[in-house]
């Protein structure tokens, strides 16, 4: 195989592997088990089968009873009622906690989601911005007022939280995500349900107890954990909750959405993407190559704002397309506890079966395989950084949301080319343009139809920037100021002052 001598075999041996932690939910600002009994086993995707958590397997009785203490919070509690002063005194404490075990957490975002400890510690301290930034934004959020609307009226728009938000989230990014949605409903004053992935809940269930142990109150964020039917479902159903919030596939997105809308209930979706990335003939291809291969083989692909559709000027294309490889072929990737590795595994079995199904399907149409394309499954759930040339626009490696390393080459001759080959798909979650150019750089960007783009850099993040989809990547935006909107209620109260005009005189 063309990249077994950049494979880092993973060590069983690795004492990090012994530790094997057995967690509970947090309900009601308790640490519980499931009513049924029932756990959760989490293998290791990168270590061949050894096993590195479990947590309980929640049902229906465990959402009613979360769902019945975020609804007494909301409705009886503290929080809600407390300035945004207290609850930002309260949140910059979780960042503080957040901190204070970046290691700890980066190794249990390593050891279930199979990504390199480097980035996980990397994206752990990431998260603890976004707290501090919810923190201190928290206490920005107001309303308005409207003092010339006549002698004798006022007007006030007043913001309140929605209510209860029931927040779902996927494997491959636990921790990120969770971090981008709580701090900015919980900021609004909303209390929150969540329920995290099946396969790697440990680092959501860790957040809610450094929450709690920096005095967030009880009932305000509980965490359940189990399977989507079970588990997640009922926040979508449940009447006592005022919004989902989903992150993940298209064909669970949609089915929450129909579900909430029985009811008229708010929904927050971020869904598929295939993010392009443009390259003009005017780029600098060292950067642009190194941003390539970054942005679809970060996290193993494993990655919604992956880039994986390059779109390059035709008359640069061989010279990237030769940087790009010789990255691919050099790319250190397996055992997630190297400090070394650059990605890792496939998340389990049957997605690694499904990216090579991909694969096998790109080669099938006619796609040029120039590296990789095949799988270490022997040693864990690998696949090889892929790169496929004379890719068409109409073939299913250019089309569908693969989730895996696997990089989809086309090319174009001007910059109308360009963005009809980038808008020409259902998704719309995050764009790349790599031009030395400004202005055809920013022309180029403001047509693409996406929510989160990228100049001449890929994957970057900040937590005062708004993300989310065009299209079927989406609704609503998360982060920024923005954030808090999609957590608030807009209240208009309309008031007279001094005797109001009689409509009936008797």
């Amino acid at each position: 195989m063309p990249h077994a001598a950049n494979f880092l075999s993973p060590d069983l041996g690795d004492s990090r592997l012994a530790q094997r932690p057995s967690y509970r939910m947090v309900i009601d600002g308790r640490s519980v088990e499931a009513m049924s009994g029932r756990h959760i086993h989490r293998l290791s995707p990168g270590h061949a089968g050894a096993q590195v958590g479990s947590w309980p397997e929640a049902g229906a009785e465990d959402l009613d009873l979360a769902i019945g203490a975020a609804r007494r919070a909301f409705d009886h509690g503290p929080w809600p009622r407390m300035s945004s002063a207290e609850r930002s005194r309260i949140m910059f404490r979780v960042a503080d906690g957040i901190l204070a075990r970046v290691d700890e957490l980066a190794l249990v975002e390593s050891l279930e989601v199979g990504k390199p400890i480097a980035q996980a510690r990397g994206e752990i301290a990431y998260c603890a911005d976004l707290w501090a930034y919810a923190a201190g934004q928290a206490r920005g959020m107001h309303g308005d007022s409207h003092n010339d609307i006549g002698d004798n009226r006022l007007g006030l728009v007043l913001r309140e939280p929605v209510g209860v938000v029931g927040i779902i989230t996927p494997w491959n990014f636990p921790f990120i995500i969770a971090s981008e949605r709580v701090p900015w409903a919980i900021g609004a004053g909303c209390t929150v349900v969540l329920k995290p992935s099946e396969l790697t809940s440990g680092t959501s269930i860790m957040m809610a107890e450094i929450a709690r142990d920096a005095g967030v109150p009880d009932g305000v964020f509980n965490v359940v954990t189990g399977y989507g039917d079970a588990a997640g479902q009922p926040l979508a159903e449940d009447p006592r909750t005022d919004m989902v919030a989903f992150t993940g596939s298209l064909r669970v997105g949609t089915r929450l959405a129909e579900l909430a809308a029985r009811q008229v209930k708010r929904v927050g979706l971020e869904l598929g993407g295939k993010g392009p990335q443009i390259v003009f003939s005017d780029a600098d291809l060292e950067a642009a190559a190194d941003g390539v291969a970054y942005g679809v083989f970060h996290n193993a692909g494993q990655c919604c704002i992956s880039g994986s559709r390059l779109i390059v000027h035709e008359d640069v294309r061989d010279a990237l397309l030769e940087r790009v490889l010789d990255i691919s072929r050099k790319l250190p990737f397996g055992d997630p506890l190297n400090e070394r590795t650059r990605f890792g595994p496939m998340i389990s079995p049957a997605h690694l079966e499904k990216v090579e199904t991909y694969v096998r399907a790109g080669e099938a149409d006619g796609a040029e395989l120039l590296t990789g394309g095949a799988s270490e499954s022997d040693k864990g759930h690998y696949f090889q950084p892929t790169v496929f040339s004379g890719v068409r626009p109409e073939m299913s490696i250019a089309r569908e949301e693969i989730f895996g390393p696997v990089l989809s080459t086309l090319t174009f001759r001007n910059a109308d080319e360009a963005v009809a080959l980038a808008n020409d798909s259902e998704f719309g979650l995050s764009a790349t343009v790599w031009s030395s150019n400004l202005e055809s750089a920013m022309q180029t960007i403001r047509r693409v139809r996406a929510g989160r783009c990228w100049v001449n850099s890929v994957i970057d993040g900040t937590p005062e920037l708004p993300v989310g989809g065009y299209k079927k990547s989406g609704l609503g935006r998360e982060l920024g100021r923005y954030g808090f909107d999609e957590y608030s209620q807009i209240k208009g109260i309309h008031v007279t002052l001094g005797k109001p005009q009689r409509w009936f005189e008797g």
